[in-house]
This record gives C-alpha cells, structure tokens and sequence, in this order.
C-alpha cells in the first residue's frame, strides 16, 4: 500500500484528496486527474474543459451546490456513504489554497472534510 503523502496534483476537481483515498493508496485508482477512465464524470470534462484546477476556480457557480453538476445524486448519496462534505472541500481550498488545503488533508489523513452533524 502506498503512503499518504502531500501531492497537490492529488487534489480531485471536486475537492476530495485522492492522496488519501484509500481506492488511491492500494493501487486501485490513479486518482481524479489521471484517471481518464472516469468520462463519466461531468464535473471532470468541466473543469478540464474550462481549465479549472478544481471546482473553487469556478466563476459560473460561486456556492459550487449551485452546479447541476457539482450537486447530483451521485455526489449526494457519496456524500451520505463517506460522510464527506466535498462543499466544505471546495469552500477550504478557496479559503487556504490548493497546495496548503492538500497539506491539511495528508496530515489528517483523510480524502473529504467531514460532514458536520
């Protein structure tokens, strides 16, 4: 198994942290970026389309629950399984930063913000 390590590029578009998914850690997965498997994504195609680093560079949707398809039945019932709040992902990496956001994440060792009860 992998190591959790601080890798930038292992920031998923939609704000997870793949450096510490475990999917990712086992050789499972080559993490959001990489993994052109993953077409289905519409979020993907969006923010490479529009050559966004994540969804915190969008301009359209300020409060990313607003995108069709940031906000979709998939990424709710994620959402509910994980209990990741990638909202709370995206508003971080707006707050902080890409890079520190993937700091904080390797050294909580943890793919999502939590959910808050």
């Amino acid at each position: 198994m992998k190591e959790i390590i601080k890798d930038e590029s292992l920031v998923a578009y939609c704000g997870l942290y793949c450096g510490a998914c475990k999917r990712y850690l086992e050789d499972k997965c080559l993490g959001c970026d990489k993994n052109e498997k993953a077409t289905w994504c519409k979020l993907r195609s969006c923010c490479k389309e529009n050559n966004y680093r994540t969804c915190a560079d969008c301009k359209s949707h300020e409060d990313p629950m607003k995108c069709r398809k940031f906000n979709t039945i998939f990424s709710k019932i994620f959402g509910l399984l994980f209990n990741s709040d990638r909202n709370a992902c995206i508003k971080r990496i707006k707050e902080i930063e890409t890079d520190k956001f993937a700091e904080e994440m390797t050294e909580a060792k943890m793919h999502s913000i939590k959910k808050r009860k």
